[in-house]
């Protein structure tokens, strides 16, 4: 599946938060990170932010679809962080 993960998080986790989100999928721009994923690995992902976070206060967003072709992305202004294909 493809996803779109965004978290906001407190300052003094926000660091481990981006190290492990980077471990799963492709940073994109300030706590916002996409890629294609397994339903398992997200569920790992989601237990691990779970461990960092405090509930009462942090958020996690995961957009989900099946494919990265049902999402029309649109930059406006400088992308962060463009993605390059390699083969």
């Amino acid at each position: 599946m493809y996803v779109i993960l965004v978290y906001d998080i407190g300052q003094k986790r926000v660091g481990k938060m981006l190290k492990l989100c980077r471990q799963y999928l492709n940073w994109i721009q300030n706590s916002v990170f996409e890629g294609e994923i397994s339903e398992v690995k997200l569920k790992e992902l989601q237990q691990k932010a779970k461990k960092i976070m405090d509930v009462e206060q942090d958020s996690l967003i995961i957009f989900k679809s099946r494919n990265e072709k049902w999402l029309e992305k649109e930059v406006v202004g400088k992308e962060k962080n463009e993605l390059d294909t390699f083969l």
